[in-house]
């Protein structure tokens, strides 16, 4: 992707502590046309909530410090009200009910395939452009 065409892509800001699962969901993203910022918490995304103005959000459910919903709680807090998909491999009742009372989408991994379609879909309903495909 050339470099125009990164900084025109909506930006996606993914945040997962697993290293392999993060460049595997970064890379699948930027192949379908979206511009990624990865972190590997929370915390280091409090310091660039301008990273969040125009984006989406994928968050991990599960890690060490906050889990995704109570990080996303976080941002909120902060003002940051991008939409939010929640990632995750063990989505109980109770972790689906809390995300869908808060606007947040569920989609299990590793079946990722339709990520990018629902980053798309929600981008598209906040107003923002959504990339290509």
């Amino acid at each position: 992707m050339s470099e125009d065409q990164q900084q025109a892509a909506p930006i996606v800001v993914l945040v997962d502590d697993d290293e392999a699962v993060r460049n595997a969901v970064r890379f699948s993203l930027e192949l379908d046309g979206f511009s990624v910022r990865s972190f590997t918490d929370g915390e280091a995304l409090f310091d660039r909530p301008e990273l969040c103005a125009g984006s989406c959000l994928v968050i991990d459910y599960h890690m060490p410090e906050l889990n995704g919903l109570d990080l996303l709680r976080v941002l909120r807090g902060l003002g940051i009200t991008a939409p939010a998909i929640l990632i995750t491999a063990d989505a109980s009742d109770a972790v689906r009910l809390r995300a869908r009372s808060n606007g947040v989408l569920v989609v299990e991994k590793p079946a990722l395939a339709d990520l990018s379609d629902k980053v798309r879909e929600l981008l598209a309903a906040s107003g923002n452009r959504p990339a290509g495909r």
